[in-house]
């Protein structure tokens, strides 16, 4: 007679059904950092309000929208330390909380400079919560489902601004002016940080809703089943595409020094500066484009300011489907494929039709591009370090990142004031580019293939 199934090391009975539950984190995830991206989105909306209320110029008002990102940064590479110390289920939830009550300050000034001191401890409170998810991301998938599971986090990243110029347009409608889009943002968030708390463990094998099953399967990153004999689907051969990404076998980076000094690690995070830098100008700025150049006002600018975002959620989910399912968790491909479209598509929002469905399509496509590579961002440091290194690398990785966010929209004002918008679309063509490029540089890891152990039957 076989041997009975052992349990796992936290003596949770051993169970022939498959619990799913790590798709409830991916979805609380989503909901999580959707709120989480609409906080920091919000100030789109209210940016030609703040505007008009203090007497800002376009230079000004781009300061005050990089004064978060700037925050940001700062809290990166500390936030990373803090998981590896602390772990996501105490720091997660503090960092959700205090991202709602420094959203709900912004609506409470009453001048400039608290304003900025509210936005900039609203940048530090949110810091660590990216670090935070995809640390989630690393610890309850295995590697072959990571790339859809980081495609349904970036999409997060880009529901938050879909939601927020509807909302923010009918809230002002109804509370009168823009503060009260910052007071409505707060109170979603408080709510998560709670649930998050009581529903995610750090890892699968600590948490009560995960069977022996799910949580072996997440450990050993196979598809068996109980009582099935079977192999991982092998690596699809692509000699010639691993030839062009430079795909190799590479040494898991194992401590700081090693992390700090790796081009792969560098490289990466300055294509994703470059990305995200974009994203987080066009956020801020396509309202006050959709005002002042197009003309366009209340419910329709909320409807077209949404378009790029409605793109993104789509090239997200797509973009980490595809490098999961069709290049077999290669992630430089869909890297360069979105940085080369983007490029395309910032260009041609120089021409821009005046017509709403016509440009809608235009920004909607702008979306598709800028975020179909997006989630391998931030994947990638998975597939090059060890996964206690991971919260360090992503740290890491997002400082570029958010010191994109924070310069481009101070730029952006700084092109409009001086030079127009041709200026700033052909600023974005650029950056686009010059992502391909750091991208073409660095390694693609070849992961191992995993065969399968045979799993005995249990006793009866």
């Amino acid at each position: 007679m076989s041997q009975p199934v052992q349990a796992s090391k936290e003596n949770k009975p051993a169970t022939q059904k498959m619990t799913n539950y790590r798709w409830f984190v991916a979805i609380l995830i989503f909901v999580l950092y959707t709120i989480a991206n609409a906080d920091r989105a919000n100030i789109g909306v209210a940016l030609p309000f703040i505007k008009k209320e203090f007497g800002l110029s376009n230079t000004e008002a781009g300061g005050i929208v990089s004064i978060l990102f700037m925050a940001y940064a700062i809290m990166q590479i500390p936030g990373g330390f803090i998981y590896t110390k602390v772990g996501v289920k105490k720091v997660l939830p503090i960092s959700m909380f205090l991202t709602s009550f420094f959203t709900l300050m912004q609506g409470l000034t009453s001048s400039v400079l608290t304003f900025k001191l509210a936005r900039f401890c609203l940048g530090l409170s949110e810091g660590p919560m990216p670090t935070g998810c995809l640390t989630t991301v690393n610890n309850w998938f295995p590697s072959k489902e990571k790339g859809t599971a980081g495609g349904i986090y970036a999409a997060a990243s880009k529901c938050g601004p879909v939601i927020t110029p509807t909302i923010g347009v009918l809230v002002m409608r109804y509370y009168g002016n823009w503060r009260g889009i910052f007071i409505v943002c707060a109170i979603p968030g408080v709510i998560l940080s709670i649930i998050w708390y009581l529903m995610v463990a750090d890892k699968p094998s600590e948490s009560r809703f995960v069977s022996a099953a799910e949580s072996d399967y997440i450990a050993t990153e196979t598809a068996t089943a109980i009582n099935v004999v079977g192999k991982v689907k092998p690596r699809r051969e692509m000699k010639w595409l691993d030839r062009l990404i430079r795909a190799k076998k590479i040494e898991p980076i194992d401590t700081n020094k090693k992390l700090f000094c790796s081009w792969n690690i560098i490289g990466n995070a300055l294509g994703y500066a470059c990305i995200n830098g974009l994203i987080y100008a066009l956020i801020s700025w396509i309202p006050t484009y959709l005002v002042t150049v197009k003309g366009f006002v209340s419910i329709k600018m909320g409807f077209l300011a949404a378009a790029p975002f409605v793109g993104a959620l789509v090239g997200n989910v797509f973009g980490g489907w595809f490098s999961d399912s069709v290049l077999n968790k290669r992630r430089k491909p869909t890297m360069i494929i979105g940085g080369l479209c983007t490029t395309i598509t910032m260009y041609a929002l120089i021409s821009a039709p005046n017509n709403p469905l016509l440009l809608a399509l235009f920004l909607f496509l702008a979306g598709v591009s800028f975020s179909f590579g997006f989630a391998a961002f931030q994947i990638y440091p998975m597939g090059v370090t060890t996964k206690k290194m991971y919260p360090v690398s992503y740290g890491f990785t997002n400082v570029f990142a958010q010191i994109g966010s924070s310069v481009f929209p101070f730029v952006v004002g700084y092109l409009l004031d001086h030079y127009g918008w041709n200026a700033v679309f052909l600023f974005l063509a650029s950056c686009a580019i010059a992502s391909v490029l750091f991208i073409s540089s660095i390694d693609e890891p070849i992961t191992e293939n995993v065969v399968a152990p045979k799993v005995a039957q249990s006793a009866s």
